[in-house]
């Protein structure tokens, strides 16, 4: 099959921890033709989405890990599957390109996650549709309606809207003296909307990332567990991996999610969870392919093209 990925610039990835290069390894050990296509390379030209696309061989190597061939244009429906694997900002640049591969799925392409369910999906709000799931959560930009929710649960979490990898997040307490002026900085003088979460103190446990693909659930959570003195557990804060099998409440949670979220054409989706809840639902280019497999020899990564395999043959 010709399986196509639109990811960010090839030359920026870092392949000893990257998923997206993982699902590339594993597509092309699986015998399929693979292809890049970088942002900015998906076009609407006379009625017909197409792609600047190259043809890459990857290796195991990761230091001189790729090779790309000549550039050409190709419809997005000339190949089997495209993957869409583009870190956010979730920006306007970002919902236009999903305009495109909408129209590309119109015209015959088969994309995964469904562009429209990336898009009805953002990663802070989409819990609120799963209430059963999550901890008490308010989004607003009232001052008042955060102070309320802070004085009720007394310890909780404040987070922007469109952050990724920690930013932005503040624990913030009842009569913490610092409390209003971190309502002005987030909500920007009560003109940007934010959400609250109850704290859980269960994140000194860690942040676990549970993968669900095509509707099936990996056996291992990736749990990102704090730096001492930190409250978010993720990498790019500072977070420690480490790959667990999941528990009886992980497997409920996902098995659960897992149908729910398929079928809204969402193929990969990674959830964080606290404790036995939901905290955010990752839908862009959830990662962990990469530290599950090298901590517990669980392959990912192959998990994701059989998978792929399956629901293209289906």
């Amino acid at each position: 099959m010709k399986i196509a990925f639109h990811v960010d610039p090839i030359a920026k990835l870092k392949a000893y921890k990257d998923s997206s290069v993982a699902m590339m390894r594993a597509a092309q050990a699986r015998g399929h033709q693979i292809f890049a296509i970088e942002p900015g390379g998906v076009f609407s030209s006379r009625g017909v989405v197409q792609a600047f696309a190259q043809p890459i061989a990857v290796s195991d190597d990761d230091h001189d890990w790729y090779e790309l061939y000549e550039k050409a244009t190709i419809p997005l429906n000339e190949f089997d599957a495209v993957i869409e694997r583009k870190d956010p900002p979730f920006d306007m640049e970002y919902i236009y390109h999903t305009y495109l591969f909408e129209r590309a799925a119109d015209q015959g392409a088969r994309v995964f996650n469904r562009p429209g369910a990336i898009r009805d999906n953002n990663e802070k709000m989409a819990i609120l549709k799963h209430p059963d799931m999550i901890a008490a959560t308010t989004v607003t930009r009232s001052t008042q309606v955060l102070r309320d929710f802070v004085h009720e649960y007394g310890d909780a979490i404040f987070k922007p809207l469109d952050g990724m990898g920690g930013s932005g997040i503040f624990h913030v307490r009842d009569g913490d003296k610092n409390l209003s002026v971190i309502i002005e900085t987030l909500t920007r003088h009560g003109t940007q909307t934010i959400m609250a979460q109850r704290f859980l103190p269960e994140i000194v446990d860690g942040d676990k990332r549970i993968l669900l693909i095509g509707g099936e659930v990996v056996p291992f959570a990736l749990a990102r567990i704090p730096m001492i003195g930190e409250t978010r557990g993720n990498m790019a804060a500072g977070g420690r991996p480490e790959a667990r099998p999941l528990t009886d409440s992980d497997r409920h949670i996902a098995e659960t999610m897992a149908k729910r979220l398929w079928a809204e054409g969402l193929f990969l989706v990674g959830l964080d969870v606290i404790g036995s809840k939901v905290t955010e639902i990752n839908v862009t280019s959830p990662t962990g392919f990469v530290e599950i497999k090298a901590q517990t020899g669980f392959d990912v990564a192959a998990m994701f093209i059989r998978n792929l395999e399956s629901v293209l043959q289906s």
